[in-house]
């Protein structure tokens, strides 16, 4: 267990992995921890104790943890309706801390009980509905403080006031933003040694100073080690009890997937295989006791995951000196921290939240299915306008309700849901027997029975992507699959694309109306799949194959 958690084997690069993902995540840190509306230092807090705890004990070796956008938004709106039970920020402490700290017991919880294997069911309209709704939550209230005014506490308060922005702007306080806007996205072009947020946070900071502009600073950051927050988690009034668990429900099972979604990508940088369980105790445990010190929650943060392992992270020593890099930095530096303006860090923000928003899932909105369509706009708009609770409530039971409907238009041929186990014990129809028991080594078949849809969609691509590279082709017969929803669309992208990596060619036959219609309007046909690659019968995929590959001769 010690050798698990302390692998010196690669310390180098882990040091350096993890100074790199603790450089990218400071101004992050601290712009988090402003727009959370507990300020810079809870930011700091957070991604201290959840980057070192959930490298220690999570799944992930190469994860690097802190607070994230998703995660953020959530807890402001927490700390907006504590204090509209308790009336000031001082009395709702309480009420917040309770609240994190109960969301990271219930994903401990989610890693005992392997929830793990039941959050990649969620449908890709309602996950992509609600991201994009929190980065345009994250645009929306970076606005004021952008212009050096006030924030608004809702996004509905900011479209209300939204002319206040023209008139009365802080006109210093725009030109920090632009300029931290302008080095974050043109730095990169330069070089991408030094992370561009850091460049713009400093640059943009120094000039504020030297050049004494009336402008609203992040203040005083407390400085030392954080104390423990408990008192009177046990004196919370009852009528709270339900906002703390509707709250510490929704930032478990973001957090969840937020991490489990950073694992994938870490697994496929570093060809390793996360466990998802450990994932969500290691994320659980930080957050929990990041909440005993008033730090903010967070998940598996992507893109210090990215930067630690192109960095030379590999162990989860790198992600433990992450957190312990910003220790340093709290410990050293917390008192120039306050005078950043916070216009540099809405100027840090706004970015970050038009990346988290989907343009894949937008730009098809006119091409995909209505009902994924519908079911991805009424998520986003519940989640940007109303209650991120009610927007994943709702987004699951209309897309479940939507899909039942299509499957009884389909009759008899929506219920035939066949077996999605793998390849192994599948066997071949009659019409493929022939060429599959002369060539089995190096084809494989699979078959699909009924619609292709998000209950089965993250099974089917595990099974796809454990396509050993031995094999030179797949093909797959869709003649039983009368639809594809969304997310089965996007599954089967993601596969098609692994299959290329690992130089598996891929033919597909038999499709019928809608899936034709919906892969050739978002381009997997003929961009993934060429057109040659489709067949009516399998038959011609045969021929195909004994025409361009010798080995099928």
């Amino acid at each position: 267990m010690f050798k698990d958690m302390f692998d010196f084997s690669n310390l180098k690069g882990d040091l350096t992995g993890g100074l790199v993902a603790g450089v990218v995540a400071l101004p992050l840190a601290l712009a988090f921890g402003v727009q959370s509306g507990l300020g810079a230092i809870a930011g700091l807090y957070g991604a201290i104790v959840v980057g070192v705890l959930a490298a220690l004990f999570g799944g992930t070796l190469t994860q690097a943890s802190g607070p994230t956008g998703p995660m953020t938004v959530v807890s402001a709106a927490l700390v907006a309706s504590a204090i509209d039970i308790a009336g000031s920020l001082e009395s709702a402490m309480s009420i917040i801390i309770l609240a994190f700290l109960l969301g990271g017991v219930l994903q401990i919880l989610f890693g005992l009980i392997n929830i793990a294997g039941y959050i990649k069911y969620f449908p890709y309209p309602v996950v992509s509905g609600f991201m994009s709704g929190v980065g345009l939550i994250i645009v929306i209230l970076q606005l004021f403080p952008f212009a050096g005014l006030d924030s608004a506490k809702s996004t509905v308060a900011v479209m209300k006031n939204l002319p206040s922005l023209f008139t009365d702007f802080n006109w210093q306080a725009l030109a920090l933003g632009g300029l931290t806007v302008l080095i974050y996205y043109v730095f990169p072009k330069i070089t991408k040694a030094v992370p561009s947020p850091l460049v713009a946070l400093i640059v943009a900071s120094v000039a504020a100073y030297f050049l004494k502009w009336d402008v609203p600073v992040i203040g005083e950051i407390p400085s030392g080690l954080p104390s423990l927050q408990l008192d009177g988690l046990l004196t919370v009034d009852s009528s709270a009890y339900s906002l703390i668990a509707e709250y510490a429900l929704v930032l478990a099972v973001l957090g969840s997937i937020d991490s489990l979604l950073t694992s994938v990508i870490a697994d496929n940088m570093t060809k390793t295989k996360h466990n998802s369980n450990r994932e969500l105790i290691g994320q659980g445990i930080g957050n929990a006791v990041a909440a005993m010190f008033g730090g903010i929650p967070g998940a598996g943060a992507t893109k210090g995951t990215v930067v630690n392992i192109n960095s030379g992270g590999r162990t989860r020593l790198s992600g433990m000196f992450h957190g312990l890099f910003l220790l340093a930095v709290l410990l050293g530096l917390g008192s120039l921290a306050a005078h950043i303006p916070l216009a540099v860090l809405a100027g840090i923000l706004i970015p970050i939240g038009f990346k988290i928003v989907d343009t894949k899932g937008l730009k098809h909105l006119t091409s995909v299915p209505r009902a994924d369509a519908i079911v991805l706009v009424v998520v986003l708009l519940f989640t940007t306008f109303g209650s991120l609770i009610q927007a994943v409530g709702i987004g699951l039971i209309l897309a479940s309700l939507l899909f039942m409907k299509k499957a009884s238009d389909l009759g008899e041929e929506g219920i035939q849901i066949g077996s999605l186990a793998g390849f192994d014990g599948e066997k071949p129809w009659k019409d493929e027997e022939a060429f599959y028991e002369k060539y089995k080594d190096k084809v494989l078949i699979k078959h699909l029975y009924g619609p292709l849809f998000f209950g089965f969609t993250a099974h089917f691509k595990d099974q796809l992507q454990e396509i050993s590279p031995e094999v030179d082709a797949l093909i797959i017969r869709f003649e039983e699959v009368p639809y594809i929803d969304q997310s089965g669309l996007y599954a089967l992208e993601d596969a098609m694309l692994e299959l290329q990596k690992k130089g598996v060619k891929v033919l597909f036959t038999g499709l019928q109306t809608q899936p034709l219609d919906l892969m050739t309007s978002i381009d997997i046909i003929p961009d993934v799949i060429p057109e040659e690659q489709l067949f009516d019968t399998i038959e011609a995929s045969f021929n195909w194959l004994r025409s361009h590959f010798k080995s099928f001769e």
